[in-house]
Order: structure tokens, then sequence, then C-alpha cells
């Protein structure tokens, strides 16, 4: 091992050159206008696992292609890891907010700024380096590999699911290894022990065939906007508890161990209210703040349209009002019962006078893990030797829908060994990844590979 982290150190210049030509693709997925520039981070990343010395193909899905990579010569007696991650972005936008341009990466106080440098482009690559240290020093690696990378992540990735079925045998494997996750603090790496599932909506109120004068209507009819707000308004009691019915039928009550791992952990609320610059936290009552975000559900309005909302006043009743709302889920719900609970919760609560449709965007499942086992050892030792210090358990707030299906479909556990920070600006402008943790990164998950095969 010690030629392995060697050669990392002595090419980390070139490996963030090679991240850095991977962020000027504008691989968003959600935007029909970048389908060819998906399709090249596509090719680009093939390419790149090529040179590694892994076999790589692109492989057409009804969207946006899947990357696949494979080495196997390292026997039947040694393991096989599937390891996965996405290429796709998500939209840069509001773009005036960036600091620097999001394609173009940017090093500022130690760290990557630049869209997918954190979610995932530059995790995902981590993997890619990794191997490439072990098939460069010794010609071989410790371990069988399969290689999936995806570009639909960000859009609920419609056809993995499909693509993993269809090729179960092909993708058969020991032990899953995923790192699109964060450490949950700086220096102290982390494995994930939970993640949280999504239901996601669009709710569309809608009243007269067109806007309507204020004045002239107003007080004669449902204003949808006015609809909608009411409709919103009722998702949840004053104790921040979620009011559609039987929604919490199917949530697992936590045991008492892993919530006394989380009060364990190194956090203060008052420390995370400055970072964030609110003026109160909030949430579900009874609960902590890093229960709420890892181990209890959720219900947020993602957006809202409805009505004139240009400079100064134009008195109209808006015919329609929409409103993306999600819900963050925990095992062992599901998006359709939380579907069903929802059509049955605007039937009760939409005034006369306004339609309802109810339109399912998308949706994944909670998953939760067994902290323990060989595998789960040999991510920790790892980390351990890469960081110097041992690493935490935590949660995650945010879904991975494939990590349920993959252990599902394929019998192997999952392990989420992720390398970015708290406040990394996922989803956001100005996303970042600590060049600390992509350097040190790729050595832990060699590493792992080598205790993997142990």
């Amino acid at each position: 091992m010690a030629d392995v982290l060697k050669f990392i150190d002595s090419e980390l210049g070139r490996f963030k050159s090679e991240l850095y030509d991977f962020l000027r693709i504008p691989s968003i997925s959600a935007k029909s206008e970048h389908d060819a520039d998906t399709r090249s981070a596509a090719h680009w990343l093939a390419d790149r696992m090529k040179d590694a010395g892994l076999s790589a193909e692109v492989l057409d899905t009804p969207g946006h292609p899947i990357v696949l990579g494979e080495w196997r010569g390292a026997g039947d007696d040694a393991p096989t890891v599937l390891i996965y991650g996405h290429y796709d972005v998500q939209p840069p936008e509001p773009l005036d907010l960036w600091e620097s341009p999001p394609f173009e990466a940017t090093e500022r106080e130690g760290r990557i700024y630049a869209r997918g440098s954190a979610d995932d482009k530059g995790q995902l690559y981590m993997h890619v380096k990794a191997l490439e240290a072990h098939l460069a020093t010794n010609g071989t690696l410790p371990i069988n590999v399969v290689v999936i990378a995806e570009g639909e992540e960000e859009v609920g990735s419609p056809n993995l699911v499909p693509f993993v079925e269809a090729n179960a045998e092909r993708l058969g494997c020991d032990v899953v290894v995923i790192s699109d996750t964060a450490m949950f603090a700086p220096g102290l790496p982390t494995l994930l022990f939970s993640l949280r599932g999504l239901a996601y909506f669009e709710i569309v109120v809608k009243g007269a065939k067109s806007d309507l004068h204020s004045g002239e209507y107003g007080g004669s009819i449902t204003n949808p906007a006015n609809a909608l707000a009411k409709i919103v308004a009722s998702l949840q009691d004053e104790d921040g508890r979620i009011t559609l019915p039987g929604f919490y039928d199917d949530v697992v009550e936590w045991d008492e161990e892993t919530r006394e791992q989380i009060r364990s952990l190194p956090y203060d609320d008052e420390e995370y209210r400055k970072e964030l610059d609110v003026p109160a936290l909030a949430g579900e009552k009874g609960y902590s703040t890093l229960e709420r975000l890892w181990i209890r559900p959720t219900c947020d309005v993602n957006g809202m349209l409805s009505g004139y909302t240009g400079q100064g006043a134009k008195t109209v009743l808006p015919n329609m009002a929409m409103a993306k709302v999600s819900f963050r889920l925990v095992p062992d719900q599901r998006p359709s019962r939380v579907k069903e609970s929802l059509e049955a919760h605007l039937k009760q609560v939409t005034p006369p006078g306004v339609d309802v449709d109810l339109i399912e965007v998308q949706g994944g499942r909670a998953w939760r893990a067994r902290v323990e086992g060989k595998f789960f050892d040999a991510a920790a030792e790892a980390l351990e030797e890469a960081f110097g210090t041992r690493p935490a358990l935590a949660g995650g707030g945010g879904s991975i829908p494939i990590v349920g299906e993959f252990e599902e479909k394929l019998g192997a556990p999952a392990l989420l060994v992720g390398f970015s920070l708290p406040g990394s600006n996922l989803h956001a402008p100005n996303e970042w990844l600590a060049i600390e943790n992509y350097e040190k990164g790729i050595g832990a998950l060699a590493l792992l590979y080598e205790k993997l095969a142990q």
C-alpha cells in the first residue's frame, strides 16, 4: 500500500486538473438543452476509466446514458465491489449569486468551487483515481470492481432501477460502495447509517377560465392563490407534525442506542443557527435538530407560483396556483402511501369553488444500514488510517433512492463513505469541495479496496 499512496501523492496535481476538466462539462440532466453536454460527460468519464485501466462503455437508456466500468482480474476468491456515483449535476441558477463561474473550477481558501464538485463528480472521480493508483503501481487490484455512473440522479433516476434489474447478474457483487454524502465535520470521516426517502408532488389549484379583475370579481369567487395558501398551511400543525391521515403509521421508531450516538456527536444548535443566519431553529416538537434532520419525516414547500409577481401592482385574481411540495421519508414509509394520504387530505381541506390536481413528480424509499460486519469494519479502518481518527456514525437528511434498490435487487450491503462537508452548498450557488478531502479521500478509498479484500 505504501507504493500506492506514494503514487497518489505524486499525481495529485494531475488528479485535480482532470477533475477540473470534468467539472467544465455542464451535464445538467434536468434541462434538455444540455442533453449533448450530459452525453459528453458520460463519454469523458468512460475514457478516463479506460485510461485508469478499466474496461468501460457508455450504455444508452431511454434517458441519459449509464457509464459502466469493470475490472475482474482479482479472481473468484476476491470480493466484487460495486461502486456507484452520478455524473449529472443540478442547474446552477441563480447565476448572479455565484462568486465564480459555476462550470469553471476555481480554488479559494482550500476549496474547489464549481457545480458538481461535491455532488457528485468530485467524489465519483476520487474512486477512478484510487483504482488507477492500484493498477498503475501493482498492475492489479485486490478486488473485482464494477463502476456504475448514471446521468439521471438529479432527476430521480427513472431509468436506473430498470437497468439494474435487466443487468442484475452482470452487476452482482458482495458490497456496494457509494461516495455521494458528507463527513460530519472537517477532519471527522463519517459512515452513514441512514438516508431519508422522498415523495415530491405538485399541487395545482385551478379556478376561473382566466385571470380576473380583483375589483370586478373579488369577493364573489374562490381565489386559487388563497385556496393554495390554506392547503399548504394545513399540511402541518403548530407542533411541526404532518397532518395527513395515517402519515406516521409506517414510521419506524429508532432505538435508544442510535439516538444516544446522535447525541454524542460534536454538534451545537447555536453554531448551526449562526451558520445558517436564521433567527431561530424549528421542527417537530420532542426531537433534537439532528434527529429532525436524520430520523424524522418532513414536509416542505419547495416552490410556489401564482398571479402577478413583477414590479408594481396588477390587481388580478389568478386563475391558477401551484406549489411544489416534498416529503422526506424515513423507514418504512413509501411514496405511494404518502400519495394516498395526501390525496385524502386534499379532499378534506380544499375549499369549494376550485379544483385541485395532484401530480407525482418523483419518489424514493428511505434506507437504514446495519452498522456491523466485515465490510463496515473495513471501511472504518480505512477511514481511520487515512484521516487519523475513528469515523463518526451519522444519518443523512437527503435521499439516494438507489441505495435500498441495490441492496434489495443485488443482495449486497451498501457502504456510504462520503467526503463533502456541511455547508458545501449542494444544489445551491457556490458549491464547493475541500481540496484536503479530495486528496485524502483518494488515499482512503485506495486503502478501503485493500481492506475489503482482506
